[in-house]
Formats: C-alpha cells, structure tokens, sequence
C-alpha cells in the first residue's frame, strides 16, 4: 500500500530530525512525506531541507500564519497546505506531528491492519512520554481513540469524512464522522509512540477555553459536555480545568458558533457517547 505523510511544523528544531529518521528507517517507507513549516523562527527548516536533499521522496513547504500556537485550526490549516501539495496516488494519508519517534515498524503494522479488513478506516498507535527515566503511556483518551499526533486514514474514510476540519476537536470529530459512515477505528496497543513534548505545552492561556468550545462544536450538548470535561479535566490532574471548559463551553453557545458537523450527524454523536457511557457504567 502507497502511504503519504504530511507534518505540520512551527518551530520543531529539537525534535523534527529525531521523527524524520525514524520515518526514514521504517520496514514499509512512505512514498511522499510533506513537511510544512509554518512560520517557523528556528532552524527548522534548514534541517528538513537537508532531509530532503538526502531524501528524494521529503519535501518542504512554507506557510506564513500567525505565530500564536491554539490547539486546532493552525495545525490543520497547515496540513491542508501540505495536502494541496500531493495527488491522489495513495492508499492511505497519515497526519503526524513533528515531535515523534516512530517504531521501525510501524507503518508495516499499519499496512497489515488495513489490509486485513476493507472497512478499517483509520488506524494507529499510542503515545507514550518520558518519566523520570521511563517511557509511560501518554493517557489523556480512552483506548479506543487515536490520538491526533499520528493518524492514519484510508482514503475512501478520509474522502468521506469530508477531510480534517480546522477546528480543535477535529481528531474526535474525524472518528465520530468515521462511525457515522460505518468505517472501524483501530488502535494497536503494540505500536508504542515516543511523544517528545507533552501535549499542549506550547498553548497560550486562552486555548483553556477551547476544549469547551469543541464539546459543543461536536454537538454534545450539556450534560455530555460536563461528564467529558470533568473525566478530561481529572485525567490532566488539573480539576479546575473542569470550569474553564464549561466556561468555554457556554462561550460557544452564547455566540451561536456553527457546529462542525449536521443536525443529523450531531444526533448520532449523542447517541453514540450515551451508548458508550452506558457500557462503562453497566
């Protein structure tokens, strides 16, 4: 299977060239890896171009956007730019950021995954962070979710799913849209990740109100809206965080913000989160 990469960049100096080599070192190599820089000030893009030059199938694309780093919209924006970039000879497009150190196989799995069920839509690992001189699992989601950092999507699911939208929430809606149109979600708990720097570091303080605004953009209504960001807000070890999210929540509504997905779509999501919540308690 043919698999392109595009990694959306702001600033990656210390890690871009530890995920570029292990992309280069997988069993099964991508056939085209984008990398776009987005406005970056450090040396990112000098080490991506001597990548390329060593690496025929690497490529660099500039982006110049505003330099504030919000969970979300930057990041997409910056992938659709490297998106515009490829044609449409692929099996499969990964999403991957540029703080990442891959298994050598990884993508070999990925391969075997989708290649054993033609209903497979997305597919991938998990992430894993250093402790004290251990790497653990990065446990922000449930196991069942693949995190945004490094996501794998056939492309009849990709097409479908309308693509990524520049919003936070677009790696849940992307999954949710995934069932909505009967694709499968895997994750394999074998593919273990090394994420570089934890998510979120390098959000501002206003991006707090921004997980809130993408419960509501999902369509999840209060009540979903407060068990999700209480669960997210006791996952991150930061129960305030809990408020925020509300706050940004009712900031959403108030302003009458479009959702990301249709009426029709945002019932579906509703019943599918009380379906899961159901399982878990019963």
């Amino acid at each position: 299977m043919n698999y392109y990469i595009v990694i959306p960049s702001h600033n990656e100096e210390n890690f871009i060239s530890l995920t570029l080599q292990s992309l280069v070192e997988q069993t099964v190599l991508p056939k085209k890896i984008v990398v776009v820089n987005d406005n970056s000030t450090d040396k990112t893009e000098e080490i991506v171009t001597a990548f390329a030059k060593e690496y025929p199938f690497i490529s660099l694309v500039n982006k110049t956007s505003d330099t504030i780093h919000l969970p979300g919209s930057k990041v997409i924006q910056a992938f659709q730019k490297g998106l515009e970039t490829l044609d449409d000879n692929y099996d499969f497009i990964v999403k991957v950021d540029a703080d990442l150190i891959f298994p050598s196989n990884y993508f070999e799995t990925i391969i075997s995954h989708f290649k054993s069920d033609d209903k497979i839509g997305m597919v991938g690992g998990f992430a894993y962070i250093e402790k004290n001189g251990d790497w653990i699992l990065e446990n922000l989601t449930d196991k069942d979710h693949i995190r945004g950092a490094f996501k794998a999507y056939r492309k009849d699911c990709f097409k479908q799913i309308g693509g990524l939208k520049p919003a936070m929430g677009w790696d849940t809606v992307d999954e949710l849209l995934c069932k909505f149109y009967d694709w499968k979600v895997v994750t394999d708990r074998t593919l273990k990740v090394k994420h570089l720097k934890p998510t979120g570091a390098n959000y501002n303080k206003t991006a707090r109100y921004k997980q809130g605004e993408a419960f509501y953009s999902l369509g999840y209504g209060f009540f979903i809206t407060s068990i999700a960001s209480l669960k997210l807000a006791m996952r991150k070890r930061k129960p305030l965080l809990f408020f925020d999210y509300i706050n940004g929540f009712w900031k959403a509504k108030s302003a009458k913000k479009p959702l990301l997905v249709t009426t029709e779509q945002a019932k579906f999501i509703r019943n599918y989160r009380w379906k899961k919540m159901k399982e878990k308690l019963f």
